[in-house]
């Protein structure tokens, strides 16, 4: 396979892979952004989806302990939300994302906004480098 250089490719690239492997490369992203959360339950939920002898009843216990980790971030966003906290909102939403149909899509974006957030808590002006990133991911995943 070529080298994915550009969101269409990349996003072509995710939508030929099987659900399986969708959860795989999703949970690859969702640990890129994983430092700017401190929810171990999301760790946990990481696993279940990157294994592909997960169980149709580990998964949904993963669902369900996810659904609960992002609900709690999501409560800390409130009215008065810092930045930090938004991330942390992310990379739940991304986590939960790779349990979903169009996994990988779905926590690539995710992962993309947990990490603008954390660039806006720090003031950090620079180009977000989640998207470049994960061409990588997806192009080291793929090769394999």
């Amino acid at each position: 396979m070529s080298t994915i250089n550009n969101e269409a490719e990349f996003k072509q690239a995710l939508n030929s892979l099987s659900m399986e492997k969708q959860r795989a490369i999703a949970a690859e992203f969702v640990n890129s952004v994983l430092p700017l959360s401190t929810d171990h339950r999301i760790q946990q939920v990481l696993q279940t989806s990157a294994d592909s002898g997960a169980s149709a009843a580990e998964l949904e216990s993963a669902r369900q302990t996810i659904r609960a980790a992002v609900i709690d971030s999501h409560t800390r966003c409130g009215a008065e939300c810092d930045w930090n906290d938004q991330a942390a909102y992310f990379v739940a939403r991304a986590a939960q994302s790779a349990l979903d149909d169009n996994a990988a899509w779905q926590a690539a974006m995710s992962s993309r906004m947990a990490r603008n957030s954390a660039m806006i808590a720090s003031e950090d002006n620079s180009t977000n480098p989640e998207v470049a990133k994960q061409h990588d991911i997806l192009n080291n995943y793929l090769s394999d």
